[in-house]
């Protein structure tokens, strides 16, 4: 079936959009939070970027998925510039084609570890999850660009 070349597709997909749907976010708004708590502009976007990594990272570990997401949490805490975070992003985006790509289809159809997250499904489906999670934080950039005064462009165009 090529799933490599199904997912490097999909990650294509899932940068342009992501990009296109949080283009009008500025630098200046980068420490933006639409309340108290609420990660920034660019806390989300290195949350988007990190989970990618943790999707990759989690499908071909023996351990599986690793749930410790107050560790998580706690790296992206200090990300305060969109720049720093877009471009964590792309090496993400960039990191994710290049291991996936690298995979047979045999590897790519062999099961998830047990677990929690996605136990026992094929490891091809991580791209599913990835498109859903980001899918998720773009919908909510698009809030905070439009609280910022800015509208931002439809994704699919």
């Amino acid at each position: 079936m090529h799933f490599a070349l199904v997912a490097t597709l999909e990650l294509d997909n899932i940068e342009r959009f992501f990009n296109t749907s949080t283009k009008e976010l500025t630098e200046e708004m980068s420490n933006f939070s639409p309340a108290p708590g609420v990660m920034t502009a660019a806390q989300q976007v290195a949350h988007a970027a990190q989970t990618i990594d943790w999707f990759v990272e989690g499908a071909f570990r023996p351990e599986g998925f690793d749930m410790d997401f107050e560790a998580h949490a706690k790296l992206i805490e200090g990300v305060t510039s969109l720049a720093v975070a877009r471009e964590w992003f792309a090496k993400s985006i960039a990191n994710a084609k290049a291991i996936l790509g690298s995979k047979s289809d045999e590897e790519l159809a062999s099961p998830l570890p047990d677990g929690p997250i996605m136990g026992g499904a094929p490891r091809f489906s991580i791209v599913s999850g990835m498109t859903d999670h980001t899918a998720h934080h773009r919908g909510a950039l698009t809030i905070y660009a439009r609280l910022n005064s800015k509208t931002p462009p439809m994704p699919y165009a």
